[in-house]
């Protein structure tokens, strides 16, 4: 069994950090190229998400710089600690909403990993954060599910 540390609660952070600028770029990528009869409910949608995205980079990289650590900043940093892929360019609007369900799922797969780490070292605070966006995730993949049918 592996002992959580802070050590490995900042890797945690920064590897959600890299996450959502990896899905900030992406989101951006599917809200500007979106082709077809679904154009403007989804346009519209991933400019909702991006703009969550935002909003969760700056909370989680504040965090790191609470708890003492560096939080990733560059895209190479990004590229090199996401768990997602960029985004091919090449999607119909159905493949892009099947990617960022991809993407949600494993995200909240990991931030339910980082919560049990959270936990183990008593850090309450970031374990809530990370609830906090696996809650919203959550949400928003049911209905990008069900957008799909």
């Amino acid at each position: 069994m592996v002992v959580a540390t802070a050590q490995s609660i900042q890797t945690v952070l920064n590897k959600q950090i890299a996450n959502w600028g990896l899905l900030y770029v992406k989101l951006h990528n599917f809200h500007w190229y979106v082709k077809g009869n679904q154009f403007f409910t989804l346009h519209v949608k991933f400019e909702e998400l991006y703009n969550e995205a935002a909003l969760h980079i700056d909370e989680l990289a504040e965090r790191q710089l609470t708890i003492g650590g560096q939080p990733a900043a560059t895209m190479k940093q990004f590229l090199e600690l996401s768990s997602l892929k960029e985004a091919s360019g090449n999607e119909t609007a159905t493949k892009m909403v099947e990617a960022i369900i991809e993407d949600f799922s494993i995200v909240i797969g990991e931030l339910k990993a980082g919560i049990k780490d959270c936990e183990e070292v008593n850090d309450e605070t970031t374990s809530d954060m990370l609830l906090a966006i696996q809650t919203s995730l959550e949400k928003h993949r049911w209905m990008l599910q069900s957008f799909l049918g």
